[in-house]
């Protein structure tokens, strides 16, 4: 049984900070279980039981970061959603959280023996695409034509992190609404 803001929620916590902090530290290559483990202070065996793999980890913690930092909204509207979305996603995105964000997703899709099989089982950053889902599903429940998630990565969320990693500059709110301007149309012009 988990105890919320016990020893588990420690755990969970120091687990996370050490591996944000060696993301932004060390070269892919270098990290390791053990290597969160001492920078941490929890065993790894521990890390291993409870996450499985150095990509278990950062999804986590990745996806804790970016809930902690760039929550997905519920405005009420289908278009309330997807520009407050953005807006949070372009504000992030050319700073530390987005570094991180693309580095784990980059450190996910390395070939590496062990991760090979993990690839092919499910998508970086799961619980954030739970929330997402959620936040289109929500839309569909209130009438409104939702696009998918990939439509929503590709006209929105790629522009803005393809921004950031190739010219260093956030996408500015007006952009970001340009960008959901773009996605509602197509969703529009498909249904």
């Amino acid at each position: 049984m988990a105890r919320p803001g016990g020893r588990t929620a420690r755990v969970r916590a120091d687990v996370h900070d050490a591996v944000v902090e060696l993301l932004e530290e060390v070269d892919w290559d270098e990290l390791s279980i053990p290597l969160i483990a001492e920078r941490s202070g929890v065993h790894a065996s521990t890390i291993y039981r409870r996450w499985g793999s150095v990509s278990g980890v950062i999804d986590d913690a990745v996806s804790e970061e970016l809930a902690r930092l760039a929550p997905v909204p519920d405005t009420g509207s289908l278009r309330g959603d997807l520009e407050a979305y953005a807006t949070l996603v372009a504000e992030n995105a050319a700073g530390r959280l987005g570094a991180l964000f693309l580095r784990a997703a980059a450190l996910r899709m390395k070939p590496n023996r062990s991760r090979r099989a993990d690839r092919g089982r499910r998508p970086a950053l799961p619980s954030r695409a739970q929330e997402i889902q959620g936040m289109l599903d929500r839309a569909s429940q209130r009438g409104e034509v939702a696009p998918t998630p990939q439509e929503l990565f590709e006209v929105v969320m790629a522009p803005i992190y393809l921004q950031a990693l190739f010219f260093d500059q956030a996408v500015d709110a007006d952009h970001a609404r340009v960008l959901v301007d773009r996605l509602l149309a197509l969703v529009d012009a498909e249904r």
